[in-house]
């Protein structure tokens, strides 16, 4: 039996964090794909749009912001079918992360990231194709 076999959409209030502890500001502007899965602690910024492709998984402690109040950057956020995103790390506004990516733990990605990729670092750097 798959992990996800029983999988539902979560219900996401703005602001609140969810049965699984991870919190959702806009979610109106958030895409979830199905059999998703985002770690405890995780925060999502979609005010101007993210998108979860089916079967991502987001580790805990992740911070994905299509919103940056500090430096100004806007832009939606796209994370592929399949990516798999390590705890701690934080995706930028306006980021694609292409399908089947590997995001190692603690990365800051602030550039986009070709479909089947492992890429990590602060910030992030490519590694090699997967």
């Amino acid at each position: 039996m798959d992990r996800f076999d029983d999988w539902e959409a979560p219900e996401i209030e703005h602001g609140k964090l969810t049965r699984w502890n991870w919190m959702v500001q806009h979610p109106e502007n958030l895409k979830l794909g199905v059999k998703t899965d985002i770690g405890a602690f995780t925060y999502i910024n979609a005010r101007y749009g993210v998108t979860l492709g089916d079967h991502v998984q987001i580790g805990s402690h992740c911070s994905i912001y299509s919103e940056s109040t500090i430096d100004n950057k806007k832009g939606p956020v796209k994370i592929g079918r399949n990516a798999r995103i390590g705890s701690h790390s934080l995706i930028m506004p306006g980021v694609e992360i292409g399908e089947n990516s590997v995001i190692g733990a603690f990365s800051f990605v602030n550039r986009n990231i070709p479909a089947d990729t492992l890429a990590y670092g602060v910030p992030v750097r490519i590694i090699r194709r997967i």
